[in-house]
């Protein structure tokens, strides 16, 4: 029989998971799944459909910035993805929603906050904890909007290429990695640098750099 799971706790601390569980199988009812990293995250996704909304810590292994996230929202769009994380700094939390994140749930909030933030999630609202709420269409923010809207353009394959590109990976290293004809990566990159408007590769590198790992971790 089809597992009908509802979430992932994607989180490398068990015993954080555990609480979470138990906090999150009150709020949303069915199955409640578990993963260590983000790879473990995007193999448990492609396996269980029925997954609607995912919890995610940005410092996980795998994790670097907001390379989960935009992992996450670019391969499964239909999926919620709401940050659950020890960091509590405004420019991060901005970066999050505007990367597509549903949501910030501190690890510092009560467990009782996580039925308010799955059904506002679930209803389609971004939500933030009481007095956690900040303007977002301000100064430097504008930039990184116009990157995420620009990412989302991106097919999971060519994002895949594009993280590639970032770590300073060639054409023919991609292709070996991803087990293609080097003419498809230079024809994934023609496309990545069309759809982020930038004229080189190294340039596609560098932005992504900035704005999904700004903390070089």
């Amino acid at each position: 029989m089809t597992s009908q799971a509802r979430a992932i706790i994607a989180d490398d601390h068990p015993l954080f998971r555990s609480a979470m569980k138990q906090a999150i199988q009150a709020a949303l009812g069915g199955e409640i799944l578990e993963a260590a990293n983000l790879e473990e995250t995007l193999s448990t996704l492609a396996e269980h459909a029925s997954v609607e909304l995912v919890f995610l810590d940005l410092n996980m292994p795998g994790n670097q910035g907001l390379t989960g996230l935009t992992s996450l929202r670019n391969a499964y769009p239909g999926v919620q993805v709401l940050i659950v994380s020890a960091e509590e700094d405004p420019d991060i939390i901005r970066r999050a929603l505007d990367f597509g994140a549903s949501g910030y749930l501190p690890k510092s909030a009560p467990l009782e906050c996580i039925a308010q933030a799955v059904e506002a999630v679930l209803d389609g609202e971004q939500w933030l904890p009481d007095g956690m709420q900040f303007e977002q269409g301000s100064g430097p923010a504008t930039a990184e909007r116009d990157f995420a809207d620009k990412l989302s353009q991106l097919t999971p394959h060519q994002f895949k290429v594009l993280k590639m590109v970032a770590d300073g990976l060639l054409n023919k290293q991609i292709a070996w990695e991803l087990q293609v004809q080097e003419t498809t990566i230079k024809q994934h990159v023609s496309a990545i640098l069309r759809k982020l408007e930038v004229i080189n590769r190294t340039q596609a590198g560098v932005l992504f750099k900035q704005f999904m790992q700004p903390d070089g971790r």
